[in-house]
């Protein structure tokens, strides 16, 4: 039968018989996208978009943790680097596009989790669901009888004791002819399933929040140095969005030494080290000087941050003096290692005090042996026979134009060398307490022993170490430790919580007796479900018919 011409789905006359669809307008479409954006797929989706869109933070330097890598890399590519810089690839975590999808994940859980929340909420104010009317079809079912003796509802009544005792939650039902108790638990699978989830929206709240007042700061310290938590007295600072410099609570932290163990016994690991520690001093505002030890994983909090110890090295002490004798340089000088046994390069920069402005790029051997090509190395990082060789350079510095540059290189373009290399004069080679003589007569240099009274051949501590530390604030650590606990917690629940439903149901028979019927319903896995109803099944008749038989003997006249 067709259908009449004015119902409400069909065509209207005389058209070609296409269905015109509403318009959704601007509010139905805000809606459409508000719900494919709280679908939790999509919250899915963005999630792992985030790990990838985190993947090339660690491709390229990012300029929050290492300034002096994307200088570097801009150096080795020069035709690479501004390409990436204009996609924000060197600061990955606060650019753009990262950002959008952050807020667009955070926007997606709470619209997720909300709805969900008001929903579980309800349901755990709700009734079990009535006893379905054939339990034959649900799993485990079992069945039982108990002579008469026994009332329905009393059966009954003891299977919902049961049950709650079990931690199900419980309602009876009865039809008149048939009494049954309903039961469920596993509520609180769920509830750790929003618990994940509202926890991983406190992680991204609290870490959105401590990457922005928070910060990050580097200092290399030689041993005898002391840092003062100012803002120009960090080497590299990068500070959080909502940074305020007034925020630094004032401490002094000074490396008194710095030791390392090194792995002599096993032949194999020779050289590798085994231990780091550095020992320092902190001072507070108007309180003593206290000692304490920074190791690898190891870090020490004071005044509001946790200062990590990254990495260390020798700092060869040099002093350079003008041919009457007077010095115009002298200072320790970090040099960075280049190897596991620490061949250590380093640069000297003398920009006045001499006749031409002085560079000396240096190479500095813990444990100096010769090749058979005549190239130094070192063949063990601890000082048994350390050695120092100098690359001298005259001319321009580059410092004179006020452009800041690295202190660990050396740019030579408008230098000439003087010693080294194809000069034909050989590079200066100095011992600890040693002094040579610069070319040209320029002056003199002395590699300074910082352990003078040692005895002939003890080299040890006669050149003194560097660490370098990270210094970091961030003001929502706690709370991210207590989300993410949660979340763990929350997880282990959801997994490891089984969701079930079971039934009880009585019926009396025309002869007197009871029959117990048993079933259960997984909500979910549950591979225990079978076995726990028939547990069930077993424990109450039982409990039945002991019940049956303590009863005292009607009496008869």
């Amino acid at each position: 039968m067709s259908r009449p011409s004015d119902h409400y789905d069909s065509p209207a006359p005389h058209s070609d018989g296409a269905i015109t669809q509403p318009t959704l307008g601007l509010v139905g479409w805000l809606r459409w996208v508000w719900r494919q954006l709280t679908n939790m797929r999509t919250a899915l989706f963005l999630l792992l978009l985030l790990a990838v869109a985190a993947v090339p933070g660690s491709l390229v330097p990012q300029r929050s943790s290492d300034p002096n890598g994307v200088t570097q890399y801009f150096t080795d590519n020069p035709d690479l680097a501004p390409a990436l810089d204009k996609i924000q690839a060197f600061d990955v975590y606060s650019s753009a596009w990262f950002s959008a999808i952050y807020l667009l994940l955070f926007i997606s859980l709470i619209g997720c989790v909300i709805p969900r929340t008001k929903h579980h909420y309800l349901a755990l104010r709700a009734r079990p669901p009535r006893t379905p009317a054939r339990l034959a079809r649900l799993a485990g079912f079992t069945t039982r009888t108990v002579p008469a003796g026994t009332d329905a509802a009393a059966a009954v009544d003891s299977a919902r004791g049961l049950l709650k005792a079990g931690g199900y939650r419980v309602a009876l039902y009865d039809t008149g002819r048939e009494f049954s108790v309903s039961a469920e638990r596993g509520y609180l699978r769920e509830t750790g399933n929003l618990l994940f989830h509202f926890a991983l929206v406190g992680i991204l709240i609290t870490v959105g929040f401590g990457s922005g007042f928070g910060f990050s700061g580097q200092r290399v310290l030689v041993e005898g140095q002391t840092f003062v938590n100012t803002l120009l007295a960090y080497d590299s600072f990068n500070p959080g969005r909502f940074f305020n410099d007034e925020s630094l609570d004032p401490y002094k932290l000074t490396l008194n030494d710095f030791s390392v163990t090194y792995e002599t016994q096993n032949l194999k690991a020779y050289g590798q080290p085994i231990d780091f520690t550095a020992g320092v001093s902190v001072t507070r505002r108007g309180q003593a000087a206290e000692p304490a030890e920074v190791k690898v994983n190891g870090p020490i909090r004071t005044g509001g941050t946790d200062v990590y110890l990254l990495g260390n090295g020798y700092a060869p002490t040099v002093t350079v003096k003008n041919p009457a004798g007077v010095v115009v340089f002298t200072d320790a000088v970090p040099f960075l290692p280049q190897d596991a046994n620490l061949t250590s390069l380093g640069v000297i920069k003398v920009p006045d005090g001499l006749a031409k402005q002085l560079g000396m790029i240096g190479f500095f051997y813990p444990t100096q042996a010769e090749a058979t090509t005549g190239a130094f190395y070192s063949t063990f990082p601890d000082l048994q026979y350390p050695l120092l060789t100098l690359n001298v350079y005259a001319g321009d510095l580059g410092l004179d134009a006020g452009v800041p540059t690295s202190v660990y290189s050396l740019d030579t373009d408008k230098m000439t060398q003087l010693t080294g290399g194809k000069t034909g004069a050989k590079s200066i080679e100095l011992k600890p307490g040693e002094t040579q003589q610069l070319p040209n007569g320029l002056g003199s240099v002395t590699f300074d022993d910082a352990h003078p009274g040692a005895k002939t051949g003890d080299f040890s501590g006669s050149v003194l170490r560097f660490a370098s530390f990270d210094i970091h604030h961030d003001p929502t650590q706690v709370w991210v430790l207590s989300f993410a606990v949660l979340a763990l917690l929350g997880l282990l629940t959801s997994l490891f919580v089984p969701r079930r439903r079971v039934w009880v149901k009585a019926t009396e028979e025309a002869d007197g007796s009871l029959r117990l019927e048993y079933a259960g319903l997984a909500r979910g896995e549950d591979p225990a479900l079978e076995s726990v109803v028939s547990a069930l099944a077993d424990k109450h008749s039982d409990l039945l018919i002991s019940s049956q038989l303590a009863a005292p003997a009607p009496e008869h006249t």
